[in-house]
């Protein structure tokens, strides 16, 4: 079965999309995913890339075509979203834990929903906490897990990861170094993968 590496950021408002179709995605394409979440404000200051940070008509664009394109998959999302959020960074540490404890998963699915369709910002109460005792985390246990140095390095470690592969954006997903970025992509990613990166072959 393919794998691929899905490389996102809580805090990418168009990585609710993929997050929020991956599984279905994954059943009906024969296909498994490896959640992997990174710390996409990190490089964007790095690279100098800040994508609608004093442009309202970017901006703008960018949520019209969240929300069609979040029709297409069965989505309601309350547009706008709150955007940007303050709590990207600890979002991403909670997630983290989950990434290495087998969770990451069903955590970023829950606490996007909260963000996008209850307006609750990701990384913040109550959605951090009720994200995490919706799928049978106790806070009290993972709060000061994703707060600690631990979680911390391991953020700064999967972020240099992604940036040493190329990537500059979320969502992104990798097949063998091979980059797609944007919930656009995935289907491409997902042809990529069942073809081994192999070229089609040329017309005859």
């Amino acid at each position: 079965m393919a794998t691929i590496d899905f490389w996102y950021s809580i805090g990418s408002t168009y990585s609710y999309l993929s997050v929020m179709r991956l599984p279905e995605v994954a059943r009906t394409a024969g296909c498994q995913f490896r959640w992997r979440p990174f710390n996409v404000r990190y490089i964007m200051v790095a690279q100098n890339n800040i994508p609608f940070k004093d442009k309202p008509v970017k901006a703008a664009y960018m949520w019209r075509d969240v929300q069609r394109r979040a029709r297409r998959y069965g989505l309601s999302p309350i547009i706008p979203a709150p955007y940007p959020l303050a709590g990207l960074v600890f979002a991403n540490q909670v997630a983290i834990i989950g990434a290495e404890e087998g969770w990451a998963e069903d955590y970023t699915r829950a606490t996007y929903r909260r963000w996008f369709e209850h307006a609750e910002p990701a990384g913040e109460e109550p959605n951090v906490s009720a994200s995490l005792r919706e799928i049978g985390q106790d806070p009290a246990r993972i709060l000061p897990l994703a707060a600690s140095d631990v979680a911390v390095e391991a953020l700064a470690k999967a972020t240099d990861e992604a940036m040493q592969l190329g990537v500059f954006g979320s969502p992104t997903f990798v097949v063998d170094r091979e980059v797609f970025w944007g919930d656009d992509r995935l289907e491409d990613a997902i042809h990529w993968a069942k073809t081994e990166g192999e070229p089609d072959s040329p017309q005859s």
